[in-house]
This record gives structure tokens, C-alpha cells and sequence, in this order.
């Protein structure tokens, strides 16, 4: 564990201030510590798995408005001998494998930056075929300016071990699979094999996240999505986390934290975000209730899951409309700003600091307050009204 990681995560607000040409804010909405130097965190964020730019194609009344991205801000505590005012988030101490890491902008890499911020030990699995450009691009530095933590120093990934959350132990991959050669030179790749590999090398893990999920038709609407599709999305988006956590489990210190991540498309229509991937969502959330009583109960594990809103990432891009989805987010969200995987990070490591220590089998949402509205206002029908909107906007 680094030496430099923050004693802790400590919430405080501050009025951002705006740059209306850039879109950007200098101050923000968690700071770590007091009395020392602070930086900027890197900007990061994340998609929500969502395709076919169609059903959403409307002229959204939020293009005219100024909005601004909210950037989480930190600073560390130096003198670890000296109390921290405030309610602070210390992660001291505590081991996270983080699973789904595969780049530095998505939320894996924020969740695991907060919990290396509060002082947690970072491990990391990564997806097979992604292993091998991660592990280049993190030992040559292009992911230096996304590791500067509060206090200047860089996130210490302690062990990257390969992952495909699909197959649960050897005798469950197909040759086909096993000859690819994607996964050549690799090995014990599985969620069993790296259990066991992390047991190995470390004993124990406090945290546990599960950042991944596929969908192999997702551009299908359900009605024209295969059998082998709308499994292939359980398989990797939902029942992978119920195998992680039933491996995982017995390494597992009492009082531990785990955590996925979901979306408002499992109790919500989302056009477009489909082969199955809406009821993947669905079953990630109901496992997670029953995961937080089965673990709770045998290991005194909490169990949530966070429904986080639309973020940029470079696999969102790829799908297609993330941006639509954002100013729609921004038109019609309680909280008029784009959402950061900042935000999603430090939630997590809330989650997974004992100020959570009653709080399991739940859904968060942290999504700017989206998932409370029943209307979009931003439609022309509701033109007439005087709908507020945000007056510290620039």
C-alpha cells in the first residue's frame, strides 16, 4: 500500500466557480483532510451501456442552457498524527479488488481512485483480452495524469491480476476459447483461479466491486434478441458478480463492503439499451437484496449496488448517443450539472467505509436525482409552465 495514500474522506461543499466557455469547475464537492496542497482530480467518467441514438432524436430545450461539470477536488492530511475535523472517510488499512478495470475513464478506475484517496490498497482485475494494453499503457505513464491523487502523489495499483468474469472455473471455458489467441500467455484467468490467486498473495480483502458488464446484442430492441444474446448479458452483466462474491466471500474480512454497479434502464424503459442488458439490471438488483441477506448473515458483509446516470467513457462513445443521454440528464435532472465518475467514486467509497456500516441490500442512485422524475419537463408541452431552473448556472 502506498505510504502517501490520504487518511481519509472527508465531505464538505463549495460554490463551484465557472468557466462558461470550458465548461469547468474549480472547486468541488468532497475534500480529503485539511492543511495541505490540493489538486484537481483528473477528469473521468464513464457511459451507461446505452444505444441507437433514434428513439431519443428531439430537439432538447437544454441546448441553449449553460450547464457546468461538477469535479470532484481532494487534499490529503500530511501529519497522520494529527485529528481530522469533520466526519472523515479512512479507508486505512483495507484491501480492494476491484473487478472491470480496463482503461482509466471509466467507473472501475474512479472507484478505485476514491478508495486509494480514503487510504485503501488497490488491486484490480482486468478482462483478458484488455490485459496486456492496461498493463503497457499503466508501465509506460499514459495513465500518470489520471493516478495524481490529493496530495501529488500517483495511485498505487498493487497487482493486476487477468479476469473473465464469465467462467466461473477452468472446466467451464470452451477450447475454443482457451486456444484464442487473445488470451495466450495467460493464465488462471478465471473467477475461481483468481480468488485463490488473491488469497495467495494477500490473505484477505475488505472491498470487493464488481465494474463490468456486456451485452452482446445490446443494440436490439427484446423482441428481436437471441436466446444465446439475452443470456450471454445475464451471464456476464449479473450472475458474474453472484459468482465473484461467492468466491470472494471467504476472503472476505467481517464487516467488509460489496459493491456493483447498476442502472435506471432495470425499472425504467430506456429505448435503445437492449439484448437483454435492461433485465441483466434487474436481476443485478434483486441479487444484490439477496446477496446483502446471505452474506450479511454468514459473513457480516453489506451488500449495494449504485445506480449511476449517464457518463462519458470510451466504450459509451463507441455505442453511439451518450451525449444525447447527458443533456437529457441535464434538462430534466433535479441537479442541472453533468455528472462526474468522481461522484460515483466517492459514493462508493462511502459505501464501503464504515459511516455505511448499517446500510445493505440497497440501490443508490447517483444520478443528479434523474430517477425521481415522471416527466421529461424539457418536452414542448410543458412550455407554458414556469419550470425552475438553475440560477447559479453561468
Amino acid at each position: 500500500m502506498a505510504a502517501t495514500a490520504a487518511s481519509g474522506l472527508q465531505m464538505a461543499t463549495a460554490r463551484p466557480c465557472i468557466s462558461s466557455s470550458r465548461r469547468m469547475v474549480k472547486a468541488g464537492a468532497a475534500i480529503l483532510g485539511a492543511n495541505s496542497k490540493g489538486a484537481s482530480w483528473a477528469k473521468l467518467a464513464s457511459g451507461s451501456h446505452i444505444s441507437n441514438i433514434q428513439p431519443f432524436k428531439r430537439t432538447l430545450m437544454s441546448s441553449s442552457v449553460k450547464l457546468n461539470k461538477v469535479v470532484t477536488k481532494a487534499m490529503s492530511e500530511a501529519n497522520e498524527s494529527k485529528p481530522v475535523s469533520g466526519l472523515p472517510i479512512d479507508l486505512r488499512g483495507k484491501r480492494a479488488f476491484i473487478a472491470g478495470v480496463a482503461d482509466d475513464n471509466g467507473y472501475g478506475w474512479a472507484i478505485a481512485k476514491s478508495l486509494a484517496a480514503a487510504g485503501a490498497e488497490i488491486l484490480v482485475g482486468t478482462w483478458v483480452p484488455a490485459l496486456n494494453i492496461f498493463e503497457t499503457s499503466l508501465r509506460r505513464g499514459k495513465f500518470d495524469e489520471s493516478r495524481v491523487l490529493p496530495d501529488g502523489s500517483l495511485m498505487e495499483i498493487t497487482k493486476v491480476y487477468p479476469l473473465d468474469a464469465v467462467f466461473d472455473n477452468l472446466e467451464d471455458v470452451p477450447e475454443d476459447v482457451k486456444a484464442n489467441k487473445r488470451y495466450a500467455g495467460s493464465s488462471k484467468w478465471t473467477v475461481q483461479e483468481v480468488a485463490e490467486s488473491v488469497k495467495q498473495d494477500y490473505g484477505s480483502i475488505d472491498i470487493l466491486v464488481h465494474s463490468l458488464a456486456n451485452g452482446p446484442e445490446v443494440t436490439k430492441p427484446l423482441l428481436e434478441t437471441s436466446r444465446k444474446g439475452y443470456l450471454a448479458a445475464i451471464s456476464a452483466s449479473s450472475y458474474s458478480y453472484v459468482s465473484l462474491l461467492k468466491h470472494f466471500l471467504p476472503l472476505m474480512n467481517p464487516g467488509g463492503s460489496s459493491i456493483s454497479l447498476t442502472y435506471i434502464a432495470s425499472e425504467r424503459i430506456i429505448p435503445g439499451y437492449g439484448g437483454g442488458m435492461s433485465s441483466a439490471k434487474a436481476a443485478l438488483e434483486s441479487d444484490t437484496r439477496v446477496l446483502a441477506f446471505e452474506a450479511g448473515r454468514k459473513n457480516r458483509i453489506r451488500v449495494n449496488t449504485i445506480s449511476a446516470g449517464p457518463l462519458r467513457s470510451r466504450a459509451a462513445k463507441a455505442i453511439g448517443f451518450i451525449d444525447t443521454m447527458i443533456e437529457y440528464s441535464l434538462a430534466n435532472a433535479p441537479l442541472q450539472k453533468e455528472l462526474s465518475a468522481d461522484e460515483v467514486g466517492n459514493a462508493a467509497a462511502f459505501l464501503a467505509s464504515p459511516l455505511a456500516s448499517a446500510v445493505t441490500g440497497t440501490v443508490m442512485y447517483v444520478d443528479n436525482g434523474l430517477n425521481v422524475m415522471g416527466v421529461g419537463v424539457d418536452s414542448p408541452i410543458f412550455k407554458d409552465l414556469n419550470i425552475p431552473t438553475d440560477k447559479h448556472q453561468g
